[in-house]
């Protein structure tokens, strides 16, 4: 796994900006959000991917229970209106994968599953958490991204497999 790491944490790096799916399986409950912040690094001696998902939202709650997730990531400039719709509508009460037109394929090695519909594939496993602390938070970032006081929770999950279909 390690060659295929390396050879795809660019195409994701240029991808997020535009958005991923991040997906999430715990029980019968399986919800995917968008996301367009992240990191991918080595942390600990493990390949990581960082997200950062608000306790507000519907997919926190799933990977609290589940501890894992998965980045599925669209070829560049496809599933926009897909992203969008993943974005702004809730789990709760939609199920995003039929209001977008996505398929939930099962992961290679996890629960959770990844979007068929997407090229990149990254398998995780919750490894550490981290809610953000405000104090320590640069203020022009507080202004700009947290008006409301909902503060992400920040998830570094271990890659366990990565792969693309094209």
């Amino acid at each position: 796994m390690e060659k295929e790491y390396y050879n795809l944490s660019g195409p994701m790096l240029q991808q997020l900006p535009a958005g991923a799916f991040l997906s999430v399986k715990a029980a019968d409950r399986v919800n995917t959000m968008t996301i367009g912040w992240g990191a991918i690094g080595f942390i600990w001696q493990r390949p990581i991917i960082l997200v950062a998902v608000r306790p507000s939202r519907y997919t926190f709650g799933l990977i609290e229970e589940a501890g894992q997730f998965t980045v599925s990531l669209p070829a560049s400039n496809e599933l926009k209106k897909e992203l969008a719709i993943a974005g702004t509508k809730s789990g709760r009460d939609v199920d995003k994968f039929a209001a977008c037109g996505l398929t939930a394929q099962p992961a290679k090695e996890i629960e959770s599953p990844v979007i068929k519909e997407c090229s990149l594939f990254f398998e995780c496993k919750v490894v550490y958490k981290q809610a953000l602390d405000p104090g320590n938070l640069d203020e022009s970032i507080k202004a700009k991204h947290y008006s409301n006081d909902d503060y992400h929770t920040m998830y570094y999950g271990e890659i366990v497999a990565c792969y693309s279909t094209k």
